[in-house]
């Protein structure tokens, strides 16, 4: 991995956690990802799945982690199984994970190879009454493709048919969507290396310009900086595609007098940022982009103010919508009458700021956490309101990732990075 190792107290924690919430005499299975492949001998980069992680800090994949915290035997109260690493996939893959690696990333003891698999789930499983399986429950999850977890979930059933079952994710979300102190640090380096990036992008961007050159400047910053590179697919969109909220293509000229969207966040040890700026192409911007632009700044700092403990999500939403109202009344985009006879499942604002103003954030861009509990004190949000005119040319959105405080107002990890319109005319005409 291209990240420095990570103090391993941290999922020592995790584990110690998640166990805490378990029935008695019970065990858990989590397995890494698989490597996908697209064609011939071809594969795309491997990302871990994010739960054996958070738990382990194991990142490569044919892993499995058993925690069974009942176990009669103290070895098999947390389990580790990994490919066993030699010359030849040393050469030709570089080698995995040792047994000693594993317990330096991992502080777990017991590691055996997937081999002795089956023999020593066959004995630990004698000995439990209920399996937890790991399962994305996530509220935005939507896949196809079936996982290791999925596989080894049909397998359990099939092979031991009298256990009981019980759901992980409920435990993770709650756990994953409250950070630690560790995981906090690994954000806000997640944000830096974001911060270089758009810093380098303000002075490289001119008329004339394509988006995936800028996609390109990104990129560059961000590998040099130790992170694989984005977090999620990189929205660079100069002009009307702006009003396309997942424009991904990046294939456009930028062109002088348009505005360029910019959604973009670097991922540092598997965990995201997710960063939104809205820059002009030719260094300044106009006087009614200018506008626009102050009108979504101001609703995103009202809006920031009211991510606190106690805060729910869905009536969070319906202030900030209160306040993107008032601001398209101001801008001549809304009238009275316009909000008068609004539908109330679809308020009139949200024919210009169509999306949510928040969502989560952590290992996944769209963390776990269950909104319909209250905000707690070391949840991280993103705060992204946007106004998106096809009739005008543009859209502008605004985002940055803060941290919820016990009192006061968030911590905001992109404090450094430009967004008011002066500093960033100043850096792109400097």
């Amino acid at each position: 991995m291209k990240y420095d190792r990570i103090d391993s107290k941290l999922f020592i924690k995790n584990r110690k956690n998640f166990m805490e919430k378990m029935k008695p005499k019970s065990l858990a299975v989590f397995n890494s990802n698989d490597i996908y492949p697209i064609g011939a001998d071809s594969t795309m980069p491997f990302q871990q799945n994010r739960d054996i992680f958070y738990l382990s800090g194991v990142d490569q994949d044919e892993s499995i982690l058993v925690l069974f915290p009942d176990a009669p035997e103290e070895k098999h109260r947390e389990i580790l199984f990994l490919t066993e690493t030699n010359e030849h996939i040393a050469v030709w893959e570089g080698a995995k994970l040792t047994k000693e690696d594993a317990f330096d990333v991992s502080g777990i003891k017991t590691v055996y190879w997937m081999k002795d698999f089956e023999k020593i789930f066959f004995e630990v499983m004698t000995q439990c009454e209920t399996v937890y399986f790991n399962t994305n429950e996530h509220y935005r999850a939507n896949h196809k493709t079936e996982t290791r977890d999925d596989r080894f979930i049909k397998w359990c059933k099939e092979k031991y048919p009298a256990h009981q079952v019980a759901k992980a994710n409920p435990i993770l979300q709650r756990l994953r969507s409250v950070k630690d102190t560790i995981e906090l640090d690994l954000m806000q380096k997640a944000c830096d290396i974001t911060e270089k990036a758009f810093r380098r992008t303000l002075k490289f961007v001119k008329p004339g310009v394509w988006e995936y050159e800028i996609e390109a400047e990104y990129y560059h910053e961000m590998i040099r900086n130790r992170s694989k590179g984005f977090a999620y697919t990189p929205i660079i969109a100069s002009g009307n595609n702006a009003n396309v909220l997942h424009y991904i293509e990046n294939r456009h000229q930028c062109k002088d007098g348009d505005l360029i969207l910019l959604d973009t966040g670097a991922e540092y040890a598997n965990y995201s940022s997710d960063l939104s700026r809205t820059i002009p192409v030719s260094g300044r911007y106009s006087d009614r982009q200018k506008q626009v632009y102050n009108a979504v700044n101001k609703v995103k700092k009202e809006a920031t103010k009211m991510l606190v403990p106690g805060t729910m999500w869905k009536e969070y939403h319906v202030e900030v919508g209160k306040m993107m109202t008032s601001e398209l009344l101001d801008l001549g985009l809304l009238d009275k009458a316009d909000v008068q006879k609004e539908d109330p499942d679809w308020p009139a604002y949200k024919k210009y700021f169509m999306h949510g103003t928040s969502h989560h954030i952590g290992l996944d861009t769209h963390d776990y956490g269950i909104l319909t509990e209250p905000m707690q004190a070391n949840q991280v949000f993103t705060v992204e309101p946007g106004i998106y005119l096809p009739d005008e040319g543009f859209g502008i959105r605004l985002e940055d990732d803060v941290v919820i405080q016990e009192k006061g107002e968030p911590f905001n990890l992109m404090r450094n990075i430009p967004i008011e319109i002066e500093e960033i005319e100043d850096i792109m005409n400097s």
